[in-house]
């Protein structure tokens, strides 16, 4: 954790899904394993599927702009059935027991709600994805809303989070998520913004801009007064 000082307690937290709370591949690698050969399969696209590296690699991403850089060599058909495809297969193997929330984020959001902080959710993934892993992971019941683009239609992550914040009548909030994105989301929002640098599919300079990283998810506490 960059940050040692001690902040005022926030009305509100609002987190991304994917790298922040969830520890995505643990769900994309068979996902991903089965997406292709099913296209393949339907002949849409070709034997060889892209590296994993590229689906964990553009997470945070508005799924259309995902697959532009996942299989630009893909028609917009192969673009759409994958869009289908990747929203089955993650809810299977959820509902299967697939996919693992990152080291203590259960314990720290219970704390969190205990102490009277709304908690949120705001992403780019799909309506079904991002309301169906937090429920699948039993800590659904915490959060007070679960904001997804592909709920709301929104152009980006800012427009999503001040959608959220007009929505719930927040005034005090923190953005936490793992990419540049978020750090936009909260920035652009004024918002203090807690960078997330543990997942390992970020670029360099990914969280510039943060208040506060941190290496770890528990590390969120240590941030606020005792």
């Amino acid at each position: 954790m960059n940050e040692a000082r001690i902040l005022d307690l926030p009305e509100a937290m609002i987190f991304d899904l994917d790298g922040t709370l969830f520890q995505t591949e643990t769900l994309l690698e068979p996902v991903h394993r089965r997406l292709f050969a099913q296209l393949h399969a339907e002949g849409l696209y070709g034997d060889v599927a892209p590296p994993i590296e590229r689906l964990l690699g553009s997470l945070g991403m508005l799924l259309s702009d995902i697959w532009m850089k996942v299989m630009p060599d893909g028609s917009p058909e192969a673009h759409e059935r994958a869009n289908e495809l990747m929203l089955q297969y993650e809810m299977e193997e959820l509902a299967g027991g697939v996919g693992q929330l990152y080291p203590g984020v259960a314990e720290t959001l219970a704390e969190l709600h205990e102490r009277g902080v709304r908690l949120f959710i705001a992403s780019n993934g799909l309506e079904t994805y991002v309301k169906g892993v937090p429920d699948e992971r039993g800590i659904g019941h915490l959060f007070e809303g679960k904001y997804s683009a592909g709920e709301f239609g929104t152009k980006s992550k800012v427009d999503l989070v001040r959608k959220l914040l007009d929505t719930y009548g927040v005034k005090s909030a923190w953005m936490v998520g793992d990419r540049s994105s978020d750090v936009a989301a909260g920035k652009e929002n004024g918002l203090f913004v807690v960078g997330c640098d543990y997942a390992g599919f970020g670029r360099e300079g990914e969280l510039d801009g943060s208040d506060a990283v941190i290496g770890a998810f528990p590390e969120l506490l240590a941030l606020l007064p005792r």
